[in-house]
């Protein structure tokens, strides 16, 4: 097992040579080139940004996955759809959900924390050249003509499939109602992946699952 350095040439070494937990390389920059290089081939950054200058590059064989057609979407959340309480949007807001998804309880501040300016700056770019998009939850108000960001996600979109990066909530299923909307609009749309990058407990009882690396490159050269 290896990580590898990486320098100002764009490439990605072989993933099967990287460490257990997916990290395969360090370095290089999160130019959008590079970016759309990483996410072609199963990679995407993910580091320490108060203790860091330069991305980890990670790259799992065993990819946590939702298909859109295998959403699951639990009854509680079947009768807050019902209840038209929120609006959903799609590339309304994408600076507000990545800065939402940056700052919500305080995750900036954390030691671990990722999701910092060198990273907004890179997919907010990715963003302007319609490689990345957000999906936005809407509270209304009186005061605020969209009414109020109240949760959502953003991730890389390449052909059919999405990359999800982050999602937020500030009241409670927000950030579910986004990934539904999108799981849904996505396979309306021929979408065929959408790529959860880590398991959680979150993701896994939407019906997000694992498969193999060779899998998961067969659908995304697809």
């Amino acid at each position: 097992m290896a990580v590898y350095q990486l320098d100002d040439e764009l490439w990605f070494p072989d993933p099967h040579q990287g460490e257990d937990d997916g990290l395969v390389a360090v370095g290089g920059d999160l130019s959008v080139d590079r970016l759309l290089l990483a996410y072609s081939n199963g990679f995407f950054p993910w580091y320490s940004f108060h203790h860091r200058d330069e991305p980890l590059w990670y790259c799992p064989l065993q990819r946590f996955v939702i298909f859109p057609d295998e959403i699951h979407v639990s009854h509680s959340m079947q009768q807050l759809i019902n209840k038209r309480q929120y609006t959903v949007t799609i590339n309304q807001d994408f600076e507000g959900v990545i800065r939402g998804c940056a700052t919500a309880q305080n995750r900036d501040t954390e030691d671990g924390a990722w999701l910092g300016p060198d990273i907004i700056r890179a997919y907010t770019e990715l963003h302007r050249q319609g490689f990345a998009a957000s999906v936005e939850v809407w509270q209304p108000s009186d005061d605020i003509s969209n009414g109020r960001l109240v949760g959502g996600l953003y991730g890389v979109t390449l052909g059919a499939c999405f990359f999800g990066e982050s999602m937020f909530s500030l009241v409670p299923s927000a950030s579910k109602l986004a990934l539904i909307h999108l799981a849904r609009l996505f396979q309306q749309y021929g979408g065929r992946l959408i790529d959860c990058q880590f398991e959680t407990p979150h993701l896994r009882s939407m019906g997000a699952r694992h498969i193999s690396y060779e899998e998961y490159m067969e659908i995304l050269k697809r």
